[in-house]
C-alpha cells in the first residue's frame, strides 16, 4: 500500500512566467520560472495560485512535462475548462504568482528492464512525456499511444518531444490515434493498445488521460498480466487531504486521497 506522501516536502514558492501560449485546440503551455524546478519528480504536480480575482481562494493544480533543474524552468499544458484556467491562460511573460509544490506521488520506474507501454488521452499527455523522459533517462525501452478527439486538439509538440525521448531505441513505436481519424490512426487508444500487446510483451503499462480511457487501459493491462500505473484527474479543493474533494474509490471498499495518495496509482487497486 502506498503511504501518504510527507507533506513538508511542499512549500509555498513564488514563480514567474517565461511564456504562455496556446498550443492546439482549448489548449496553452506556459513555462515559468520558480525554485520549484529543482523539486518535482515525474508524475508530481503543483497547485498555481491565478491572480486577478480575490474572490479565488483555490489554487489550481496542474501536472507538468518538463522541469528542467539547471534552467530552473518548468512546462506545464493545461485546458481552459473554467475561470481559473481561463485567467491562468491570461497570464503574460513577466507576471508573477505563487504555486504550493512539489506535490504528490509520482510515476515509478519499474523494477525491470522490460520494455513499457505509455497511453495518454487528451491532455494527460504532459505528464506521461514526463514518464517517458524518465524512462528514457535510466535506459528503459517503451512504445506510447497518443489520443485525442481530433487532431486540431492533439498537442503536437509534445508528441514530437515524445518521439525525441524515445530515438535512442530505433524499436520505438509512437501510435497517434484519433476519434475523427483526422491526424494518425482512426479510433480509440485501447484499440491500439489492444494491438500492441497483441504484438509486444510489456513490463509496465503508465497511462494518464479522461477516466473512460484509463478504465479501459487497466482492464487491457490486467488482462495481459501487466502491471499498470495511473495518474488520475481530479479536482483538487486544498491540496493536502483536508477538503476530501479528490477522493478516489478503492477495489478493497476504501478510499484515498489523490492529491496525498496520488496522482499516480496502481491502476489495479481503483475501483473503475
Amino acid at each position: 500500500m502506498r503511504t501518504t506522501r510527507d507533506s513538508a516536502r511542499a512549500r509555498l514558492l513564488g514563480f514567474q512566467v517565461v511564456s504562455n501560449d496556446q498550443v492546439a485546440e482549448g489548449a496553452w503551455c506556459m513555462v515559468f520560472r520558480s525554485e520549484v524546478a529543482a523539486l518535482l519528480a515525474p508524475g508530481e504536480f503543483v497547485e498555481i495560485s491565478v491572480p486577478c480575482d480575490a474572490s479565488q481562494v483555490l489554487r489550481v493544480p496542474l501536472s507538468f512535462s518538463r522541469a528542467d533543474a539547471a534552467a530552473g524552468t518548468v512546462r506545464i499544458e493545461y485546458s481552459v475548462v473554467g475561470d481559473g484556467t481561463r485567467r491562468l491562460s491570461l497570464m503574460r511573460p513577466g507576471d508573477a504568482s505563487t504555486l504550493v509544490g512539489p506535490c504528490g506521488h509520482g510515476w515509478r520506474l519499474p523494477g525491470g528492464e522490460g520494455r513499457s507501454l505509455l497511453v495518454a488521452g487528451g491532455i494527460g499527455l504532459p505528464p506521461v512525456l514526463a514518464a517517458a523522459e524518465m524512462l528514457a533517462a535510466a535506459g528503459r525501452p517503451f512504445d506510447a499511444v497518443v489520443g485525442a478527439q481530433r487532431g486540431s486538439k492533439l498537442v503536437g509538440v509534445d508528441v514530437d518531444l515524445l518521439r525525441a525521448a524515445g530515438s535512442a531505441d530505433p524499436e520505438c513505436c509512437v501510435v497517434v490515434c484519433t476519434d475523427d481519424g483526422s491526424l494518425g490512426r482512426a479510433g480509440f487508444t485501447t484499440d491500439a493498445m489492444a494491438d500492441l500487446l497483441a504484438e509486444r510483451t510489456y513490463e509496465t503499462v503508465f497511462t494518464c488521460g479522461p477516466t473512460v480511457m484509463m478504465a479501459g487501459v487497466a482492464r487491457l493491462a490486467e488482462g495481459a498480466g501487466v502491471g499498470c500505473q495511473a495518474s488520475l484527474e481530479r479536482m483538487m479543493g486544498c491540496g493536502f487531504g483536508a477538503c476530501s474533494c479528490c477522493n478516489v474509490a478503492m477495489r478493497d471498499g476504501t478510499s484515498r486521497s489523490c492529491c496525498m495518495d496520488g496522482p499516480v496509482f496502481d491502476a489495479g487497486e481503483v475501483a473503475w
